[in-house]
């Protein structure tokens, strides 16, 4: 069976995950590729992996489309994805009202799961938070960090750690069995980042790709979106 090839930001692995069937149904096709930090997966596309459509931020799918690896016209919001605070299932909940309670939550944690503070959208974000706190030097020994979100949510889960604490994209944390929200990033400290998706100027199915983005973004989808975690986006 012909398969869609994908790139995507781990963000939006639980909305597309949640819109295969529908996919699968209307085109014959499966959707194949991979799910991880941004960074990453936009040098993927950089170095040739084939790819029918991406999801990544909207500052970087902009410049993909610039380097004329992405088809501009195809580009289309999906809605916006917080940076926000994990816990086990059955943890006490970590909600944080100022930039002084997050600072007393992270310094209370003995493990604190994040993904890649290089090249993924909300590595990136903890890293600039905990400076901004003035507790990077601190925490740095506490960190384990994941390839992406998903990744560090699943070891989140799987933690003998006193006192661990997340901080991931809400929809990466939504779609872990065995983590909680437990609330988004207080006033100062937050980050709401704009995903989008477009169609490859390399791609095979580009048909297909235009069909997904349409399930991905279209106002039947907004229930499936919101339930996922995003925010925003076509109602």
């Amino acid at each position: 069976m012909s398969s869609l090839n994908i790139l995507s930001g781990g963000a939006a692995q639980g909305l597309v995950t949640s819109l295969t069937p529908a996919f699968k149904a209307f085109t014959g096709f499966d959707i194949a590729g991979e799910f991880g930090a941004v960074g990453v997966m936009a040098d993927k596309l950089r170095q040739s992996t084939p790819a029918d459509i991406v999801i990544l931020t909207a500052a970087l799918l902009a410049k993909l489309a610039q380097e004329k690896l992405a088809v501009s016209a195809s580009i289309t919001d999906v809605g916006l994805v917080e940076t926000a605070l994990a816990v086990r299932t059955g943890d006490p909940p970590a909600s944080v009202r100022d930039a002084a309670e997050l600072r007393e939550v992270l310094l209370s944690a003995d493990a604190i799961f994040v993904p890649d503070t290089g090249t993924s959208t909300a590595g990136i974000h903890v890293a600039k938070v905990l400076r901004q706190l003035g507790i990077a030097e601190q925490v740095a020994g506490r960190l384990r960090i994941f390839p992406n979100g998903a990744t560090a949510m699943r070891e989140l889960a799987a933690s003998k750690a006193q006192r661990p604490i997340g901080c991931t994209q809400s929809t990466e944390i939504i779609s872990t069995k065995g983590v909680d929200l437990s609330g988004s990033l207080p006033t100062g400290c937050e980050l709401a980042t704009m995903y989008t998706a477009g169609i490859t100027t390399t791609a095979v199915h580009p048909r297909q790709a235009q069909y997904l983005i349409e399930l991905l973004t279209g106002a039947g989808q907004g229930e499936q979106r919101t339930r996922a975690g995003f925010i925003g986006g076509r109602s």
